[in-house]
C-alpha cells in the first residue's frame, strides 16, 4: 500500500536550519510531483515547495530563498531543507504526491495530490 513518511520536524530557534525527509513507497515514486504542504493552527494548509514533473521547482514567496525542496528517486525520498527559519513557520508538515497529467501538471493545489503523509512538526521560537 502507498505510505509516505515524514521525519525530522523538531523545536528550534529562529535562524536555525532544519531539513524533512518523506520515505515513500508503494507507487511510482519518479511519475508523481511531490510537494511540502504545512499548516498552522487555525490556518489552512499552504503548499510551501513543490518537484513537479519536468524539473521545474515551486516555492511560496514567503520561503523562497530560505527552503529547497530536493528528490533521489532512487531513494525513494523527498526533502525540504529549510534555513534562516522564522517563528511563523512553525507549523505541521506534510509531504505529499500527486499524479501529474493535464491540468493538474504544475498544480500546487492540495486537492490535486493523491498521497498524503502524517505529518511532522516544526516549532520556531524567536
Amino acid at each position: 500500500q502507498v505510505q509516505l513518511v515524514e521525519s525530522g520536524g523538531e523545536s528550534v530557534q529562529a535562524g536555525g536550519s532544519l531539513r524533512l525527509s518523506c520515505a515513500a513507497s508503494g507507487f511510482i515514486f519518479s511519475n508523481y510531483k511531490l510537494g511540502w504542504f504545512r499548516q498552522a493552527p487555525g490556518k489552512e494548509r499552504e503548499c510551501v515547495a513543490a518537484s513537479l514533473i519536468g524539473g521545474n521547482t515551486y516555492y511560496a514567496d514567503s520561503v523562497k530563498g530560505r527552503f529547497t525542496i530536493s528528490r533521489d528517486n532512487a531513494k525513494n525520498t523527498v526533502y525540504l531543507q529549510m534555513t534562516s527559519l522564522k517563528p511563523e513557520d512553525t507549523a505541521d508538515y506534510y509531504c505529499a504526491a500527486g499524479r501529474s497529467y493535464g491540468g493538474r501538471r504544475y498544480s500546487t493545489r492540495s486537492s490535486d495530490f493523491d498521497y498524503w503523509g502524517q505529518g511532522t512538526q516544526v516549532t520556531v521560537s524567536s
